[in-house]
């Protein structure tokens, strides 16, 4: 696969940027991988990039974003955070990413078994950390409104839940990215990586 360039950039639309997503996660669970040839992505990407795709995720070790989308040097933004969660850092990485360099499609991808999310659920109060997990609570709150027992099943839904409450700040944060997105120049998905299977399941409205 050849790296990307500012004309497969501009004739890219939001949709062929999913796609190209969901085939590369494909390939990983089937454990295949696209032909490319990294050194050669190394000088190619040294003149400039043109990622398609700008990725949101936790920094859990588990979920390593260009392996799991079978991704080339080039190809994407990865922006990794404990909990997947929106700060002013994050959102002004993601408005460089879309505005600035071109990317079509923004994923904000949660997982499974999430250590964060989990710490959230129980009130871990640890330094930094704490205001960290303040940002993961919404959705906890939200959750707890339904199912009072925490437990499995629970820490499962506020993972999701976070990752549909960080789009909603994207959106209510960002006149920029809320505007692109309204004009279709890029469109914003949520997704849940399994960790027990290696799945990317996206949640499209």
């Amino acid at each position: 696969m050849r790296t990307q360039t500012q004309y497969t950039q501009d004739n890219l639309s939001t949709r062929n940027a999913y796609e190209i997503l969901v085939e590369g996660n494909h390939r990983f669970i089937q454990n295949l991988k696209a032909k490319r040839n990294l050194q050669e992505q190394v000088i190619e990407s040294s003149k400039g990039q043109f990622p398609f795709a700008v990725i949101l995720s936790c920094i859990d070790s588990r979920v390593p974003v260009e392996l799991v989308f079978d991704l080339g040097i080039g190809d994407v933004f990865s922006a990794r955070v404990a909990g997947n969660i929106i700060n002013e850092d994050i959102l002004g990485s993601i408005e460089y990413a879309c505005k600035v360099a071109g990317a079509k499609i923004i994923v904000v991808m949660g997982h499974t078994k999430c250590g964060a999310v989990t710490a959230a659920c129980n009130n871990v109060e640890l330094g930094n950390i704490t205001l960290l997990l303040d940002k993961i609570k919404p959705a906890v709150d939200i959750i707890k409104l339904e199912n009072k027992k925490i437990n499995f099943e629970f820490i499962e839904k506020v993972a999701l839940k976070n990752v549909q409450l960080s789009i909603d700040r994207i959106l209510e944060e960002s006149s920029i990215l809320s505007e692109m997105q309204n004009n279709k120049e890029i469109e914003i998905i949520a997704a849940m990586y399994d960790v027990s299977n290696g799945k990317v399941n996206f949640i499209r409205e």
